[in-house]
């Protein structure tokens, strides 16, 4: 399979999503917001830009299926996935807070070989695909190199509806505060990821997450250099729903005050 030339028809179409987002966002009107549950906000952009995905992905890789947010198409497991989130950063969108974006993973079986994050009001495009590196608006891009907590800003994602967890992940937070140069909540995890695979971001951590937040992302940040896993340290940050993105540098340090708060 030509990654590389799924890659650039899969960024096409994700601008193309994006351009319709880009459009209705200025004449929205925040009446059409449906609540799907708590704090679970989706509105008529976030489905027929799936839409959208869902068919022209389709006709790029016929033999795909798909995980998609809005489920818009039926889920068929097949051996290769298409992992979907055609707006992450709803909220965002809803509020005009510029800060969302188009997210697309390919899967094979357990793994993504593919990645596209394009964010809409920047203008930037990040894509990567295995083996091929990382790549942001035609620039190769990789995380950084620092390996110091003191030294370095992360990103983390709020809790807002999955409060579990909220005590440690309140102490983590806590620690991260004290010990690093600042911490930052952007409101869309495939924005956090692709910023740090670009290394504006030294890393980032979130728990109660869905396959389609971090598919994308994933490949990014593991193609641009650095290291993708879940709370325990495991490969399975897709369906773990806790994931935590860093340079393999930084990496040791920042995991360990997650594993010291969040544990097994």
């Amino acid at each position: 399979m030509d990654l590389k030339t799924i890659c650039t028809q899969a960024c096409i179409i994700a601008g193309e999503a994006g351009e319709f987002i880009r459009t209705e966002r200025l004449n929205f009107n925040s009446q059409t917001v449906e609540v799907k549950s708590f704090n679970q906000l989706v509105s008529y952009v976030d489905k027929t830009a799936e839409e959208l995905l869902v068919k022209k992905l389709g006709t790029l890789l016929p033999e795909a299926g798909f995980i998609t947010e809005e489920e818009t198409i039926a889920s068929e497991k097949k051996e290769y996935m298409w992992v979907i989130d055609p707006l992450d950063g709803t909220t965002n969108f809803i509020h005009n807070l510029p800060v969302y974006s188009v997210s697309i993973g390919l899967m094979k079986g357990q793994e993504v070989v593919l990645g596209v994050v394009y964010e809409i009001n920047h203008d930037e495009m990040f894509y990567a695909w295995q083996g091929g590196g990382a790549w942001m608006n035609g620039k190769r891009i990789s995380v950084k190199s620092n390996p110091e907590l003191g030294k370095s800003l992360l990103a983390t994602g709020f809790p807002y509806y999955d409060f579990k967890t909220m005590e440690q992940y309140l102490n983590a937070l806590k620690y991260l505060m004290k010990n690093t140069q600042g911490m930052r909540r952007m409101g869309s995890a495939a924005v956090d990821l692709a910023y740090t695979a670009c290394g504006r971001f030294d890393g980032f951590f979130e728990y109660g997450l869905s396959p389609w937040d971090v598919a994308g992302g994933i490949c990014l940040i593991e193609e641009a250099g650095g290291i993708v896993r879940n709370f325990k340290g495991e490969k399975d940050c897709i369906f773990s729903k806790a994931i935590i993105g860093s340079s393999s540098a930084l990496y040791p340090a920042f995991a360990k005050v997650i594993s010291d708060n969040f544990g097994e």
